[in-house]
């Protein structure tokens, strides 16, 4: 990939992130990142093409995200910190949430939960020592992960938002877990 390339993904990635791809409009693009129209459509050709460079990008980040997610010991500070880290990875997923009525988004959507749920589940089920069979994690955690992307804007990913949440989601499972046991 050549520096103009990464240039172009990188700013329609956060583009996206923040309005959908109804704020992936090149010339918006090209006067963001200071360089021509013509360079756009040398790299990519259409906006087809660059939307589908988007889409891979978020799962290469999404890898990453995984990869910090196996080594975190603890929601709070470690994966919060993932969080924070990658807010504009959080809200590209948002978008894809949004728009999962398009076949594209929705794959997309999915490959990503698929790279990152499994390290969340286990995770959450270490820190919080919930007795929860996997299903029913899983089952919480699809819900929990609906819940957090339909709540979380750029202005509320920061520490204490993300604690408060985290902790009023154990909460709620532990209320979820004492109906199972009995």
């Amino acid at each position: 990939m050549t520096e103009k390339t990464e240039i172009w993904i990188i700013k329609g990635y956060e583009t996206f992130a923040l309005l959908g791809e109804k704020g992936l409009v090149i010339e918006h693009l090209s006067k963001e990142v200071g360089i021509s129209k013509s360079s756009f459509y040398h790299h990519f050709a259409d906006l087809d093409i660059f939307l589908e460079k988007i889409l891979f990008h978020h799962l290469t980040k999404s890898s990453v995200i995984a990869e910090k997610e196996r080594k975190a010991e603890k929601i709070n500070p470690d994966l919060i910190n993932i969080l924070i880290e990658h807010q504009t990875d959080l809200l590209f997923n948002r978008q894809l949430r949004i728009n999962s009525n398009k076949t594209n988004f929705k794959d997309t959507l999915i490959k990503s939960s698929k790279i990152i749920g499994t390290d969340f589940i286990k995770l959450w089920l270490k820190d919080t020592k919930l007795n929860l069979t996997p299903k029913q994690a899983e089952g919480i955690f699809e819900l929990a992960m609906e819940n957090f992307f339909l709540q979380i804007n750029q202005d509320n990913i920061n520490r204490e938002w993300l604690a408060n949440y985290f902790d009023n989601l154990n909460r709620i499972t532990r209320n979820f877990e004492t109906s199972i046991v009995r």
